[in-house]
């Protein structure tokens, strides 16, 4: 059986690594991966490959940055006669991206059967490039793989037929589980100067809502630096941010290295820090402020108090099963917030359902015995939805 996997974003690789390991554990499948070159600098795509022990790509797309037409468009035009020399019996995507829908769109007009891995989660608020995205390959995929309760409704909402639903898991959480004793293991706090009981706080941005309109940035940047005279605040800075944040202006900024013994206060910025250092970094966190879906996922198995800049989630067990809470971008409102969950921190209540480091085991479990043998109309047929122990 071939299947040709396709990421394209730091989103898909913690995906893909605990999918790509457990197929190649089985001599009946033949993985393909194709890398679409969407996140291609050296830490966003190199590094993480690297950390998550992933192959190298059999094939690299390089489509690079670029508007969401151009590089949907790309992706599509360059992946189709690959797609059609390989004449795979899957597709198998992950995630909301771009590549995401891109790839999906490619297969399905070649009668290529998709699946998706992490389908059914919504925002409802389709002004998300994400939120297209998800509804567009979830219409079109033949496989639809759910890491939450909450996309199984959704889906049947929609109108999809339950035959195609699988809950799984989230592999996300495979992958935090499966490197555990490397990310423990992570000289990030050395090189920080972080003392083992250090007080901090980590942020991520790279939502458009948050990041593109300057004045929004600004007032965020503002809250930050008014919660960081409570403790200091490290900063991954996302390569499209980094230039906003420099005509700003008004941040420091450091770059994790051998030697940097002094950890300074306020808001620190750091460069782009790979998976290992990202979740190593955030598991002794005080708090999390984020607009990233995967780190709601992550601090929530992490038992890590997290809370999302943004006005909705698509992740909404995080908040019931965990520590996330979802509160907007209003830079008084996150003062106030994260004051009182510093104060007064959420207890965790275990993981959701099937978050077992097991979801990369029973998709691959679920394609073998459900092999496609045609056109995509025709390759899950004989099993209702079923939430897979």
């Amino acid at each position: 059986m071939k299947i040709v996997t396709i990421a394209g974003a730091r989103p898909n690789f913690v995906k893909i690594a605990p999918l790509f390991q457990e197929m190649r554990r089985h001599a009946s499948i033949t993985p393909i991966l194709i890398h679409t070159g969407q996140h291609y600098d050296a830490v966003m795509s190199d590094r993480f490959f690297s950390d998550l022990e992933i192959q190298p790509p059999h094939i690299n797309l390089g489509v690079g940055s670029g508007s969401h037409a151009i590089q949907t468009a790309e992706v599509m035009r360059r992946l189709e006669p690959i797609l059609i020399s390989l004449s795979p019996e899957l597709v198998l995507v992950v995630g909301d991206v771009n590549s995401t829908l891109a790839s999906a769109l490619t297969a399905v007009k070649l009668g290529i059967p998709v699946a998706h891995v992490e389908a059914g989660l919504r925002s409802f608020d389709r002004t998300m490039p994400e939120e297209i995205n998800r509804l567009v390959t979830d219409a079109i995929s033949d496989v639809l793989f759910l890491s939450e309760e909450s996309a199984l409704n959704n889906l049947l909402h929609e109108g999809i037929d339950k035959e195609k639903l699988h809950l799984v898991g989230n592999v996300m959480i495979d992958a935090l589980q499966w490197f555990k004793p490397r990310w423990e293991r992570s000289s990030i706090f050395w090189r920080l100067g972080l003392e083992v009981r250090s007080p901090y706080a980590v942020v991520t941005l790279h939502r458009p809502s948050n990041v593109d309109e300057p004045n929004t940035l600004l007032n965020i940047l503002n809250a930050l630096q008014e919660l960081s005279r409570n403790l200091p605040i490290l900063f991954p800075v996302h390569p499209r941010v980094k230039p906003q944040l420099l005509r700003l202006g008004h941040v420091a900024w450091m770059e994790p290295g051998e030697g940097k013994r002094c950890f300074p206060q306020g808001v620190v910025c750091l460069d782009p820090l790979g998976y290992l250092d990202c979740i190593a970094l955030m598991s002794r966190a005080r708090l999390v402020l984020t607009d990233s879906g995967g780190i709601q996922e992550e601090t929530t198995v992490l038992g890590v108090p997290c809370l999302t800049l943004r006005e909705n989630t698509e992740r909404p067990v995080t908040v019931t099963h965990g520590t996330n809470r979802v509160i907007g971008s209003d830079p008084g409102r996150i003062v106030r917030e994260a004051l009182r969950t510093l104060e007064h921190p959420p207890h965790p209540s275990g993981p959701p359902p099937l978050w077992d480091g097991r979801a990369a085991e029973r998709i691959v479990r679920i394609l073998l015995e459900h092999r496609p043998t045609g056109p995509p109309q025709a390759m899950v047929t004989t099993n209702s939805f079923t939430q897979h122990s």
